[in-house]
């Protein structure tokens, strides 16, 4: 089923939740609504479900506008943050709850109900209470809910965050197998950039109610379009610079002159500077193109690489390098830092 949403606006009093969001979702395709607390992603997954009726815009699946449908005659499948499972069914109870609400025969129930329980992982469970299962079987019991009924589209609503890191990890990657063999149109939202970026085939970053970027995964890491994204999804240098020479990319940060690719802007405009941590790099002694140098404060161990903060004209910066180049490093002690000018993004403010 394909999802449109075309200016859908929603207002909480003299506060605009969602405003003048619009979204297309292609059938199969899964797409993440992320942002930080209050930006609208929820209100936006609940104007799609119908538990919110827009101000203003139009919601339509395959073309036909459902503003006026209430949840249950539309089709979709919902997994919220809290998994809503009642306390006093079994597991398999729980998962037939929305079957026996459509009078599905006896029969055709068991059946289905054996299928979820295969599809999520949960045979031996199918007698067990809500307070008998882990977190992670509860998200199994509450996804296998949400796909009994064959919805023709999955809403999810922050369903990994109660969980622990190695298990939302696990659960992740077993709810996006799930998905994609099922081709099922899917809505995910979360607050977890990592989370975002793995899962989707699309991101939609959103704030203030709109969305300020959407695009597949890469596109939106390696190539932000504001200062917003640049620092919202990862980690990002961002150096407030103004332009010294439109013509050979050249742009000033406190003094100091960089070069960069793709600059689009004019002599004496103001513009943003991303460059990712894994982009910067240590420089050795001499000169070296876009140099930096500044003094080392921080060294975090990550695994495989080390974060290093950096301070340079005051400012941190941070700079992730094999563990085995941080080798001999010591805190306070210079070091210089530099990064090719294709290794950077010049974004709009804001």
């Amino acid at each position: 089923m394909r999802i449109s949403l075309r200016g859908l606006t929603k207002r909480f009093g003299a506060s605009r939740a969602v405003d003048g969001f619009t979204l297309e979702v292609a059938q199969g395709e899964l797409v993440t609504l992320v942002g930080g607390s209050g930006c609208g992603k929820t209100t936006a997954l609940r104007m799609i479900a119908g538990f919110e009726r827009p101000d203003a815009g139009e919601v339509a699946f395959d073309g036909r506008v459902v503003n006026d449908v209430p949840p249950r005659r539309r089709d979709v499948g919902i997994v919220f943050q809290s998994y809503a499972l009642f306390p006093t069914m079994t597991v398999a109870d729980n998962i037939a709850f929305g079957l026996r609400v459509a009078r599905w025969p006896a029969a055709r129930r068991r059946e289905r109900v054996a299928e979820m329980v295969a599809l999520t992982g949960l045979a031996g469970l199918e007698a067990r209470y809500a307070n008998q299962l882990s977190g992670g079987q509860q998200q199994r019991v509450a996804l296998a809910r949400a796909l009994a009924r064959q919805p023709g589209v999955l809403l999810l609503d922050e369903p990994l965050s109660a969980l622990d890191a190695k298990i939302r990890l696990r659960l992740r990657g077993e709810l996006r197998k799930i998905q994609q063999d099922l081709g099922i149109t899917t809505v995910y939202v979360t607050h977890d950039q990592e989370e975002a970026l793995s899962i989707a085939d699309r991101i939609a970053v959103m704030r203030d109610g709109r969305i300020e970027q959407v695009g597949r995964p890469e596109e939106v890491y390696t190539t932000p379009r504001t200062g917003f994204v640049a620092d919202f999804i990862g980690v990002s240098n961002l150096l407030d610079c103004r332009v010294v020479s439109a013509a050979d990319g050249t742009v000033a940060w406190d003094g100091v002159r960089l070069r960069v690719d793709g600059l689009g802007a004019g002599d004496g405009e103001g513009v943003l500077v991303a460059v990712r941590p894994e982009k910067l790099r240590l420089a050795g002694e001499g000169a070296a193109v876009n140099r930096l140098d500044g003094v080392l404060e921080v060294l975090t161990f990550l695994g495989a690489v080390v974060r290093l903060e950096v301070v340079v004209q005051g400012r941190s910066l941070w700079v992730d390098v094999p563990l085995a180049a941080a080798r001999g490093l010591e805190r306070r002690k210079p070091v210089a830092l530099a990064f090719a000018p294709g290794d950077c993004v010049v974004v709009r403010k804001g």
